[in-house]
Formats: structure tokens, sequence, C-alpha cells
């Protein structure tokens, strides 16, 4: 691993870059990435001066979802997918969030950065919601941000048929966000970053608080429902088979 798995930088006064980089690990759920990217969003929360967030990933890989051995422990009824709620940490971000998903989106790692106010899609990444490819239901809020996100049919499709497009795929389906060649992803991002601190902060915090209350407000009540789905779907031999035999990561 090259560094910590998630570096938080100040790109200028009012705008910070969070990169996920466990490349131990591709950017799945370790538990240093998952303890990483809450330190980082605390200091952002903690930060007045902060006035945007850009949230990117490291060469191929934007994130890449839950590990191999925590989708086990979840399958032996030992943790939830809740106990680390790394879902909401754009939505719940005071400041407006960009998703500047340079790399493969997997799973809850696509999840995750669909919670942004803005996505950014490379166009040779791949991006999948791949949770029923192991037989268990999606998690990660993914059932209430993808079809708000992408419509109700290209969302029914990832999430039931785990299928996985590539970027420029996604852009032939319509996705509403600026699909671009990886190597400029994060450039289009910083350019946002910059057009939104020009604004002043607290009319940035208010906006966003509006535009996202309905979201916050129902994020709950949908993984309530995603943990009861799992309660029917997650313990089931075959899925343990599934994930012990299928499973890829990143």
């Amino acid at each position: 691993m090259h560094g910590p798995p998630v570096d938080y930088r100040e790109i200028a006064p009012s705008v910070v870059q969070i990169t996920m980089q466990d490349q131990e690990h591709k950017n799945t759920f370790s538990d240093q990435l998952i303890t990483g990217l809450q330190d980082a969003f605390a200091k952002v929360a903690a930060d007045e001066r902060c006035k945007a967030v850009v949230l990117t990933g490291y060469g191929n890989y934007f994130a890449s979802g839950g590990t191999k051995e925590s989708l086990l422990l979840i399958q032996e009824r030992r943790i939830s997918f809740t106990d680390a709620d790394i879902y909401g940490l754009a939505l719940d971000c005071p400041v407006p969030v960009i998703a500047a998903m340079q790399g493969h989106g997997i799973g809850g790692g696509f999840a995750m950065g669909m919670f942004a106010d803005f996505v950014i899609l490379s166009q040779e990444s791949i991006y999948t919601t791949n949770f029923m490819k192991y037989g268990f239901t999606p998690g990660m809020g993914a059932t209430l941000i993808l079809p708000r996100k992408l419509g109700m049919s290209l969302a029914g499709e990832m999430l039931l048929s785990a299928k996985t497009y590539y970027g420029h795929e996604l852009k032939e389906r319509g996705v509403p966000f600026p699909v671009l060649p990886r190597a400029d992803v994060l450039h289009h991002a910083l350019e946002l970053a910059g057009t939104l601190a020009e604004k002043p902060r607290v009319s940035l915090v208010t906006l966003k608080s509006h535009l996202v209350s309905e979201l916050r407000a129902e994020l709950p009540r949908y993984i309530e429902r995603e943990v009861a789905m799992h309660e029917k779907t997650f313990h089931q031999p075959e899925v343990r088979a599934l994930i012990t035999s299928h499973y890829t990561g990143g």
C-alpha cells in the first residue's frame, strides 16, 4: 500500500480532495478504508472553510464494495453492512460532494458514489451493482439511490441482473452525468469544485440541505427494508457458496 488508505488534501482554501487509495485491497471496503473515509468526512464537517469535496479513487479503481471476508461475516450473521455507515457519508456531508468516479465502481462502491451531489463517470471504467451475482439482495441504500439517480428502468435492470456496464455504455443509455475519458474525470471535478467554491458557504449548505432533505429522510427506511431483505436472502447456503467460489472483489 502506497501512503494511507485515504488521502485528505486541501486543493484550495475551500476545496478538499478525498482520495481512496487502498491499493492492497483495490479500494474494497477494508477496515482501514472505512475508518479513513469516516475520519475524512468528519474533518470536512468540522471545517467551516470547506465549500466543496471531491471524492475520487486511484488508477483504475474508484470503490470496489465489500471485502470477501465482510460478506462472509454478514452471511454468518456476525456483522451487518449498517455497522459502518459509509453509504451515507456524501449525503450527510454539509457541503456539496463530487464523486469523480475515474475508476471502477462495484457493488456498494457504485452505490456510495451515487449518493454524491454530482457524479462523473469514466468511459473506460466498469460500473455494476453486483449484489445479486452472489445471490443476496442489494444493500448500502442502493434500492433508494439508483432509481432516483438513474431512473427506474435502468436501475431495476442493474439491480436485478447484476450486469456489468462500461461507462460508455451507460452514456449511450442516457445516464444524466458527464461520462468522460478517465484522464479528464478528476480535472472536470476540480473545475466544478472551483465553481462551487465561488459561492458563500452558508448558501451552499442551505441549498444542499433543501435539495437532499427527502433522500436523508427516506434513507433510514430503505436501509431498514434492505436489512429485512438480507434476513431472507443473505443467509442461504448457496449465497455462501457463491461468495466463496465467485467473489472477485476489485
